[in-house]
């Protein structure tokens, strides 16, 4: 008999009370400034908007917003200095590199499953890849998130920004019980505003529950996502939850279901266990020939009902990417490098934790994984093309899936499905800023390189139109045809959060040595 396992969004109450251990205090020598003045000099710019790159550009920053950018010449061209803004307090030399804006993960998870020793793992990885705002859906308990998000605010940890979403009815502060009515809902989410809470994260709730609750916080201009379970996509696909309110979709749960052709729920085998997540994870990618095919008046009139309801659609494709080829996934080359050894036994083939389901992982469900893709992606894409957002998100630390690594990745995988790599930037920090942003009635605050805009900038000496593979952590190795040797080349070399400038690459130094210590610790035992 297949033992069960236990299942991730039922336990999410459990799971907060085992904290990771929240990050240490800003050391003397991370990251510099905020500055009175501080000027990029000679800068590519690729802002957010989609617009192609251009410069060289100065970037004049004061405090933690942007003061103005200024054109300074044109490529090739030598620089005339009369035109350029005036010394600064901190200047960068930044001619021949690339600034972009800040990314925006709205899809992760920090200090609700047992993984990692501490929060600084997952804020460096993030931080090393150029993640300046982060969406916990949830981050960990109500209570744990607000503490780092105003240690994060007043840049008292190293760390991105950290907006807030809450599963309805998690909180160790909460005693209103479940969340079975209407009213229930209506009453937790004023508990959560009360407390700081920014958005709703929703799993699994009766319909009428789920609309009180996006009600209500809309009512609170809060933002609502969900992740819509198999548990309650037979009553709720993500058309009618976008019908009720919902504000974003992530991952993919609910989008095929809204397509069906021939049925109304997926047909599970007749020996399917949903608490056995090789089956849970295998099936689902079996929908991918029961849907209204690409370009059908079902197809097209989904997209424009979700045009007309502005929805934004965050997939995460990467967290799912290891079901495609898992021996490419136990493999990567970023192992070793960042992986700390705890995370990679959770990773592995485990009953008991969540996303490490490759049991008996055949070539049959890799290729319905490929296939599924190839219609997911499809469907992404024509989105985009309609006018749509997609985002950018990596939804780690589960199914070989690395904080920040994944970030990459899925921008990687948006190209694969057809976008240009300025429109996956863009998805990656203007479209998820909005995100944040819209429910709460305001422009945003970040998301684009603009004047008076937040500081969050990215600065590599590679150009990720180009090839998105610079922005790895580890480089992209390349042959030097003068040397005749393969050296690795890009990374981000500059995160500036709040208008301080990290060293990327110390960050993932930092990690490294985690990583290495607790190496270090098992062999002695």
């Amino acid at each position: 008999m297949k033992r069960l396992i236990i299942l991730y969004f039922l336990l999410i109450p459990l799971l907060i009370q085992a904290q990771v251990k929240p990050a240490p205090d800003r050391k003397a020598g991370e990251g510099e400034g905020p500055f009175n003045r501080m000027v990029i000099r000679g800068a590519n710019l690729i802002d957010g908007t989609g617009a192609p790159a251009y410069g060289p550009v100065d970037i004049v920053i004061e405090g933690n917003k942007i003061k103005e950018i200024v054109l300074v010449g044109t490529p090739r061209v030598p620089i005339d200095p009369s035109g350029r803004p005036a010394k600064g307090t901190k200047e960068i030399d930044a001619h021949g590199a690339y600034v972009l804006p800040g990314f925006v993960n709205i899809h992760t998870h920090v200090g609700d499953v047992p993984k990692a020793p501490e929060a600084e793992y997952a804020y460096k990885l993030w931080m090393g890849h150029g993640v300046t705002t982060i969406r916990g859906v949830p981050a960990g308990d109500v209570n744990w998130v607000q503490s780092e998000k105003k240690r994060s605010a007043e840049n008292k940890i190293v760390a991105p920004r950290i907006v807030d979403f809450q599963v309805p009815g998690s909180g160790s502060d909460w005693k209103g019980g479940p969340l079975t009515t209407p009213a229930k809902a209506r009453e937790w989410v004023a508990w959560a505003n009360a407390k700081g809470v920014e958005g709703i994260k929703i799993f699994n709730m009766d319909p009428d529950v789920m609309e009180a609750a996006i009600d209500e916080s809309h009512k609170r201009k809060m933002g609502s996502v969900a992740h819509l379970s198999q548990m309650m996509v037979g009553r709720v696909n993500a058309r009618d939850a976008v019908a009720l309110g919902l504000d974003n979709l992530t991952h993919f749960y609910g989008l095929f279901e809204s397509l069906y052709k021939d049925e109304d729920i997926q047909h599970w085998p007749r020996d399917f266990e949903y608490n056995d997540e090789q089956d849970r994870f295998s099936q689902v990618a079996y929908q991918w020939d029961k849907i209204y095919p690409r370009g059908s008046k079902q197809w097209n009139d989904l997209i424009q009902f979700f045009l007309e309801h502005k929805t934004i659609l965050d997939p995460t494709m990467t967290a799912y990417l290891a079901g495609r080829d898992v021996m490419r996934a136990r493999t990567a080359e970023w192992i070793p490098k960042y992986v700390l050894p705890s995370l990679h036994d959770f990773y592995e083939p485990n009953r008991l934790n969540h996303g490490s389901y490759f049991y008996n992982w055949t070539t049959w469900e890799e290729l319905a994984w490929k296939n599924f893709y190839r219609v997911w992606m499809s469907f992404l894409n024509d989105y985009k093309n309609a006018g749509g957002r997609v985002t950018v998100s990596d939804d780690a630390s589960f199914i070989y899936n690395l904080y920040g690594i994944g970030v990459i990745e899925e921008m990687e995988l948006l190209q694969e499905a057809g976008f240009h790599p300025l429109e996956v930037i863009r998805g990656a920090t203007f479209h998820a800023a909005q995100a944040i942003f819209e429910p709460k009635g305001k422009p945003i605050e970040f998301g684009l390189v603009r004047p008076n805009m937040l500081a969050d900038l990215i600065i590599i000496d590679e150009n990720p139109v180009e090839n998105l593979k610079v922005l790895y952590g580890t480089g992209f190795p390349r042959l030097n045809d003068e040397t005749g040797k393969v050296e690795r080349v890009g990374g981000v070399k500059y995160t500036i959060k709040d208008g301080i400038v990290y060293d990327a690459k110390q960050l993932l130094r930092d990690v490294e040595n985690m990583v290495k210590k607790q190496q270090e610790e098992r062999a002695k035992k």
